[in-house]
């Protein structure tokens, strides 16, 4: 999968300790994803199950992505390499924006 040769690729460069863990994940969900694509014929047994890779934290905030996911998801499905590059790309600038709003978030000083 072309997908994947593109994360292993920026994994290599990368220098950042936090982006490299990140590319790590990643690259172990889309080999699941395709593991589970090879194995069922089942779109929604597929959707279902993909679904629930650790997208977010414990999955706990998943549904937020629920969007960009899914069309990822049936692009990884398809087998179809453009559209799974470019759903990729959507679904991970929603997923950091997600994730740098929860980091970003102040956090109340408990005695205000």
């Amino acid at each position: 999968m072309r997908l994947l040769e593109v994360l292993e690729h920026l994994l290599a460069r990368e220098q950042s300790m936090f982006q490299a863990q990140l590319l790590r994940e990643d690259i172990a969900r889309v080999r699941k994803l395709q593991e589970l694509a090879r194995s069922t014929s089942d779109a929604a047994a597929f959707m279902k199950s993909g679904m629930r890779l650790g997208w977010t934290q414990g999955d706990s905030r998943t549904q937020e992505l629920r969007e960009p996911l899914e069309a990822f998801l049936q692009a990884v499905f398809s087998g179809d390499e453009d559209l799974i590059v470019q759903t990729w790309e959507v679904l991970h600038r929603v997923r950091m924006e997600r994730l740098v709003g929860c980091l970003s978030t102040p956090v109340p000083k408990p005695f205000d």
